[in-house]
């Protein structure tokens, strides 16, 4: 590999995409960035534009829109694969997510398929908090969501994407799955309250029913597809079957994971939760 030849990055914009950008920019190494407003332009449900983000590619860092647990990520996945085997394409590394079985037998389509690879296997993410849906509820003090009293180990997504950059950039970690977590199990309510604690402002964690919160969400214009997404994290993922830690970043960098006090810390110096 040579800088002259470019690591394509499907999810420009995405929380972890941007961050492996930024990194394997700083170490020296050319990206090819892609979505659905670049280009050239990269859409999953436009196979079409799919050729073009592969020219001259030998990785690729791959997350799924909507997500790896819908029933049409597999076979698109898989027709994804063969073309950037097609391409030239030697290692792919894909981002899935704990305790969905969409999710994987997605990544047994990367593993399978003969090219190098590798599965960053991840929880949720910090950044939810402050870079994504969660983020409105937080400036207006409630945060609502239909789960009570399961432990998550919550995970930074600098860790997420240091571990990615070290899978496309040391050929020793090749053909590996690593199940990125912190060290921390809480509840979504400790997260809010330590939230809450830093910024020195009310914010409290509302559990709610499932079926009125989905409503709620349809109500706003969510799409069909999107609510059946919620509903299965809401009613497996976040069942407790992933109350416990793992330590592929450990492995993966040899450190351990961030804390979310730190990461807290940082998101309220960022000014990220001030209402403007």
């Amino acid at each position: 590999m040579t800088t002259q030849t470019p690591i394509l990055i499907i999810g420009k914009n995405g929380k972890t995409g941007a961050r492996v950008d930024a990194l394997l920019r700083q170490n020296g190494l050319a990206t090819r960035p892609v979505s659905r407003s670049t280009d050239p332009a990269f859409d999953w449900n436009r196979p079409e534009t799919w050729s073009a983000a592969l020219q001259n590619v030998k990785q690729a860092y791959v997350t799924f829109q909507p997500d790896l647990a819908i029933p049409s990520a597999e076979p698109t996945l898989r027709a994804f694969t063969e073309a950037a085997r097609e391409h030239g394409v030697e290692h792919l590394v894909l981002l899935s997510g704990r305790g969905e079985s969409g999710a994987i037998r997605a990544e047994n389509v990367l593993i399978e398929s003969g090219l190098r690879w590798n599965v960053v296997r991840a929880a949720w993410f910090f950044q939810n908090f402050s870079e994504s849906f969660l983020t409105g509820s937080v400036i207006e003090g409630e945060v609502s969501l239909p789960v009570d009293g399961v432990i998550e180990p919550f995970v930074d997504c600098d860790d997420i994407a240091e571990v990615v950059v070290a899978a496309l950039t040391r050929p020793e970690l090749a053909n590996q799955l690593f199940e990125v977590t912190g060290t921390e199990l809480m509840t979504f309510a400790d997260c809010v309250a330590q939230i809450a604690e830093v910024t020195g402002r009310s914010i409290i964690y509302n559990p709610v029913p499932l079926e009125p919160y989905l409503a709620y969400l349809s109500e706003l214009g969510m799409s069909e597809g999107e609510l059946w997404l919620m509903r299965e994290l809401f009613t497996q993922v976040l069942d407790g079957r992933n109350s416990y830690p793992t330590h592929g970043i450990e492995e993966a960098l040899g450190r351990p994971p961030r804390r979310f006090a730190d990461y807290v810390i940082a998101a309220h110096e960022s000014g990220v939760w001030i209402n403007a």
